[in-house]
């Protein structure tokens, strides 16, 4: 039997931890850390922070580690390396490479530096910079260089929104200290590609595209995703091709190139503009919610995937991906995304049928009822054959689920579809 570290408490861990659950292979799963509903598949672990965690691990407790929150990988020294010296593989790329995602700037720097497409930048440090850097150029594309968890990216229509977002990362520094980045404003459908990687090789997984702003019709204030959906044929096969040469490729390359091992999950964000696809971000980790709209399409021995890739090789055989549409439809608190009201009891979860629910800000109450704990409460996920089918199959369910506040969209699967 496996033993299996999940790192992460929110709704991508907990379609992780179900994914290591299911696997053909037995799995003894643990997580960190960790929620209420995660612990009805996972058990907890008895440390209470970061170095007491990687003490743990190196305990001999658990045979593998899979990296599910984006932050420990750049913690201290890093939870892969931790695990590197510790001698137990890790699912999630080193300290060095997770800058792809802890710093905007050495993400930008890398795409050109390795002749993937992307968008234009300026990285400035200051305010009166960035207001130069803008200029009179609106949109525009301002992103904090650091980790925001999924809040530290503004489109801004105008000078208004930009100063209100320039004021947040100069002024009341609401992400930290860091510099920002201008980025030129790209136009097209987004697209979410997610790659195994392990060293030289890699395996691209089920296209998704997810959802940012908070109301119907991509109105309202950005995110962290209010759902997503996932689909083989999301791409045609010409696209899907042009993204793997000019980027996955390259990238993969790139960093072999530039001495970072990486072994884990890379997301790639593009956006698909009139001269072709371009690449707007990394994420060293699965998307959240995309995780949770892939991951019922695969099939297969997940654990033995990702242990084997965590120590070095890549064996495609032991999983498969299902040609269904996937759709995942995120419920959020009162208040989000400014805030999070908490306490509110959630109604409905017994009735769903056919179909998953995984919780992302959820408690159990003294009374043992699940209740909201956090922005985005939960996600209710449904496949079906064709995309229509899956969005008919996702909100029937979705709509059995219910608690006071709860913000959601009607168009997810739907928008941006021709």
């Amino acid at each position: 039997m496996s033993k299996v570290l999940v790192v992460g408490k929110g709704g991508r861990e907990h379609a992780l931890i179900r994914a290591c659950v299911e696997s053909t292979s037995e799995t003894e799963v643990f997580a960190w850390p960790g929620s209420d509903a995660i612990f009805d598949l996972a058990k907890p672990t008895p440390v209470t922070d970061f170095d007491s965690l990687v003490e743990w691990i190196g305990g001999g407790n658990v045979d593998l580690v899979v990296a599910g929150e984006e932050a420990w990988l750049v913690y201290g020294e890093g939870l892969a390396n931790a695990c590197e010296r510790l001698g137990v593989p890790c699912w999630g790329p080193k300290k060095e490479a997770a800058q792809l995602e802890a710093s905007k700037e050495f993400a930008k720097e890398f795409m050109v530096r390795h002749n993937i497409p992307t968008g234009g930048y300026v990285t400035v440090d200051n305010i009166a910079d960035a207001r130069a850097a803008i200029g009179d150029s609106y949109p525009c594309v301002l992103k904090f260089d650091g980790l925001a968890a999924g809040k530290g990216v503004a489109v801004c229509p105008d000078s208004v929104a930009a100063e209100e977002f320039l004021d947040e990362v100069f002024t009341t520094r609401r992400f930290g200290e860091g510099r920002l980045v201008v980025e030129e404003f790209l136009t097209g459908p987004e697209v979410s590609i997610f790659v195994s990687v392990v060293d030289g090789e890699y395996q691209i997984l089920t296209p998704a595209r997810d959802y940012k702003r908070l109301a119907d019709g991509d109105l309202g204030p950005n995110t962290g995703g209010m759902g997503a959906v996932a689909g083989r044929s999301l791409l045609d096969a010409e696209t899907l091709a042009i993204i793997e040469e000019t980027a996955v490729k390259r990238t993969v390359e790139g960093l072999q190139k530039d001495g970072l091992q990486y072994r884990g999950f890379l997301y790639f964000g593009f956006m698909l503009t009139p001269e072709g696809p371009k690449l707007l971000e990394y994420n060293c980790r699965f998307g959240d919610p995309e995780c949770q709209a892939v991951m019922p399409l695969v099939s297969g021995d997940f654990t033995s995937y990702v242990m084997s890739g965590a120590k070095g090789k890549l064996d495609t055989s032991l999983i498969d991906f299902s040609s269904d549409w996937s759709v995942c439809l995120v419920a959020a608190s009162a208040g989000y995304p400014a805030s999070s009201r908490n306490g509110d009891v959630i109604r409905g979860l017994d009735e769903v049928t056919g179909a998953r629910v995984y919780h992302a800000g959820t408690k159990k109450n003294e009374a043992g009822e699940f209740a909201t704990n956090g922005g985005r409460v939960l996600a209710v996920v449904a496949q079906g054959a064709t995309r229509q089918d899956a969005v008919a199959a996702a909100y029937e369910q979705f709509n059995k689920v219910d608690f006071d506040g709860s913000q959601r969209r009607t168009d997810i699967g739907t928008a941006n579809f021709d």
